[in-house]
């Protein structure tokens, strides 16, 4: 028995969803540097203008002797914050969006029984008599219950 089945590697790469998953991250990848650059380039620009320091990674402070620098921490959780923001607002409700607009609505089947108007039991739409009372009945028109 080989450790390398060419024929199932082949499978396992061709399958759709090692490929969309694929596809999924390189997608991913160059989403992020337009999150990057919009979280450089206008986000943090923005706050800087209301709070008046651009770049948080200089804040730090001392505790027994030990600097610790939570300005860089800042700057990560603002960055995933806006990236998962624009990831929800630019691609997941547009695309549920899409999914809800163009899901059709379950057909209902065409009904295949009527009731009798004379003893109410259920009887083929195309019946012309009742088998149960043996009533005559108009099969263009179907009784309404």
């Amino acid at each position: 028995m080989a450790l390398l089945n060419a024929d199932e590697f082949k499978k396992f790469l061709l399958r759709g969803n090692v490929i969309d998953l694929a596809v999924g991250v390189l997608i991913g990848v160059a989403f992020k540097s337009v999150v990057d650059s919009l979280v450089a380039d206008v986000i943090t620009p923005l706050i800087a203008a209301v709070i008046g320091q651009p770049d948080f990674s200089a804040l730090s402070f001392t505790l027994n002797g030990s600097e610790v620098f939570y300005g860089n921490f800042l700057n990560a959780v603002l960055s995933f914050a806006i990236t998962a923001a624009a990831i929800f607002y630019f691609v997941v409700l547009p695309t549920n969006r899409l999914i809800t607009r163009f899901k059709q609505a379950p057909q209902t089947p065409e009904p295949t029984t009527r009731k009798c108007p004379r003893c109410w039991s259920e009887i083929a739409i195309q019946a012309t008599r009742c088998p149960q009372c043996t009533a005559d009945i108009d099969a263009a028109v179907p009784a309404t219950a």
